[in-house]
């Protein structure tokens, strides 16, 4: 009899159980992971994606940033499954959507999707202190980092030597992520390396503090040329001192931004948009990182060339930034 009407029970508290699976009770309440790849740890993608992470997280939905390669590596990982968004450059977005520049010859990414443009990236020449270097060219024969492959930067890098009438043919090349290469700057193996990040970069922070180093300046018929050829490039400057006792300079920029797949749940991705700009996400971005300052509402959609995801898409229309 104790046998029967424990089964009994048994067979009802699991009809129970399965009941509220069903109804998604809280039987089978758990949180949704939803993952940021960044880029080095070194660089601005992988604090911001941190900041970004912590300040939207819920008992529903985590939001974590993890380090790789960067704009390239993230897309990739975008497609792979093995993250569900990224941080890309403005440019990198367009070539795989489009299947142009880089992409030109692949496949076409025509899942990738944009949650938000972010902040711009501006492009740094970074070389030792005392080279003597006044542009790009003087650096003909040098060895110069360009970063690592699956990289924004060295995307942008080819472009810029380019510009300059130079390749990677021209230099002593080496592909190194941003703390490899300010170590090596620091005892003399490396000339210089390039750079697209937010300013202020906290290895270069780090750099300017110890060695110091000088940047060189992309301007005048050079500039003139990537702004024409390349319509995601934006004047830009990084002011004197940004990094102590480094002499500012005029450069260009390309947005960073935030983005994902067609295939993930777009009540997912509404929910997250929601959440990156609230009042919570606002006030840590605001106290979180020089370029969380500039992670604006107001400029969310500047410069996205690929579709929105229909997530993110529902919010701005509700914020009246979208008809």
């Amino acid at each position: 009899m104790t046998i029967m009407t424990t089964r009994r029970r048994a067979l009802k508290l699991g009809a129970a159980f399965g009941l509220g699976v069903a109804l998604g009770g809280p039987a089978v309440a758990q949180q949704r992971f939803f993952r940021i790849g960044t880029g080095g740890t070194g660089g601005t993608y992988y604090p911001i994606g941190g900041l970004i992470g912590n300040a939207i997280s819920t008992d529903k939905i985590n939001v974590s940033a993890v380090a790789t390669n960067g704009s390239v590596a993230n897309v990739n990982g975008i497609v792979g499954g093995s993250m569900e968004s990224g941080f890309s450059q403005a440019d990198v977005n367009y070539w795989a959507y489009s299947g142009t520049g880089i992409y030109d010859g692949k496949p076409k990414v025509e899942e990738l999707r944009a949650i938000a443009n972010l902040y711009p990236e501006t492009l740094h020449i970074i070389t030792r202190k005392g080279l003597g270097a006044k542009s790009l060219a003087d650096l003909k024969g040098k060895r110069i980092s360009i970063d690592e492959p699956g990289s924004g930067t060295l995307v942008n890098a080819r472009a810029i030597l380019a510009a300059y009438g130079l390749s990677e043919k021209d230099i002593k090349p080496e592909y190194l992520k941003q703390t490899q290469s300010a170590e090596k700057l620091k005892d003399g193996s490396l000339d210089g390396y390039l750079q697209t990040t937010g300013y202020p970069q906290g290895t270069l922070t780090e750099l300017a503090a110890t060695n110091g180093f000088e940047l060189l300046p992309i301007s005048g018929a050079a500039a003139e040329k990537l702004l024409a050829q390349y319509k995601f490039f934006a004047k830009d400057e990084i002011p004197t001192d940004v990094y102590k006792g480094v002499a500012g300079v005029q450069t260009l920029s390309v947005g960073a931004q935030w983005v994902t797949s067609s295939k993930i749940d777009a009540g997912l991705v509404y929910e997250i948009t929601r959440a990156l700009w609230s009042d919570k996400a606002r006030a840590a971005l605001d106290v979180g990182h020089a370029k969380g300052k500039v992670i604006r509402k107001e400029t969310a959609l500047t410069g996205i060339g690929i579709p929105l995801h229909p997530g993110a898409e529902k919010f701005y229309k509700e914020a009246g930034l979208l008809k």
